[in-house]
């Protein structure tokens, strides 16, 4: 397909990124390998680049609108940047030995960790929008005060890092899931902390896919031309914007999404 298309297709998730700090990999990398027809491993790498710059601009933002919680981006990105490098490892030593097909394998991990991570955020949902008054066991708070607190957040931020690392795919919407159920963040604070401590993330897993060879910067350029843009968008209308409609149709197109990459 013509690449012309991406900056416009790029553009509506970049406002989607920033109104929900969601759905950047989860929807431009099936993007990449549906509708461009890119090979998953490219799809994969190009990703990760370009959505370290949409992520930073929107974090930026956030950070100027203080909708975020500096404390807690710092303690998870401790633990995801070191996990994330640990994921990208992971691929390099794969594609080195030449034993297993990169492309199918990561094809199959994006739509895994997608549709797992989607089915989980909109069980959540829907329970939160039709049960509201159902007491479901939370999960304790972490006290970014305590040494313990701050060593299980870096622990979390380490096992989640390193599913990003290895497919590039939510670390907006796996990141949202724990901010939701291990932090005491006010609503108004959960988008911009998402983003920002993807932004981190990010960083440091782009570099690490850059040594694998994959990234095609004819793709990462229009992508950014479209989702910087876009994310700026978002993030100013994510403070008068409802928060639970717009994650609800989010969730929804990634849960067909992801059944749609499983199914191949």
């Amino acid at each position: 397909m013509d690449h012309s298309l991406l900056p416009l297709f790029s553009f509506f998730v970049g406002i989607v990124v920033g109104l929900t700090g969601i759905g950047g990999a989860s929807l431009i990398t099936p993007m990449l390998i549906f509708v461009f027809q890119v090979p998953p491993a490219i799809a994969v790498s190009s990703d990760v680049v370009a959505a370290t710059l949409m992520k930073f601009v929107g974090s930026f933002k956030h950070w100027q609108q203080k909708t975020l919680d500096t404390k807690v981006v710092q303690w998870l990105a401790l633990g995801s940047v070191p996990g994330s490098l640990f994921g990208v490892g992971i691929l390099y030593r794969i594609k080195q030995t030449g034993e297993h097909n990169l492309n199918d394998i990561l094809l199959n991990l994006v739509g895994i960790v997608i549709l797992l991570v989607t089915s989980l955020a909109l069980t959540q949902l829907m329970l939160l929008t039709f049960f509201p008054n159902l007491k479901l066991p939370e999960l304790p708070k972490l006290d970014l005060d305590a040494y313990s607190g701050r060593l299980l957040a870096m622990c979390l931020g380490a096992t989640l890092g390193c599913l990003v690392g290895l497919t590039s795919v939510s670390s907006g919407s796996m990141f949202a899931l724990a901010l939701i159920a291990f932090f005491p963040l006010d609503t108004h604070k959960l988008v911009g902390t998402d983003i920002s401590q993807a932004a981190i993330l990010l960083a440091f897993t782009s570099l690490g896919h850059l040594t694998l060879g994959t990234v095609d910067w004819s793709l990462v350029l229009p992508i950014w031309l479209g989702s910087v843009p876009g994310v700026l968008v978002g993030a100013k209308l994510c403070q008068i914007a409802p928060q639970r409609p717009l994650r609800f149709v989010i969730y929804t197109i990634l849960l067909m999404v992801s059944y749609k990459i499983v199914s191949c």
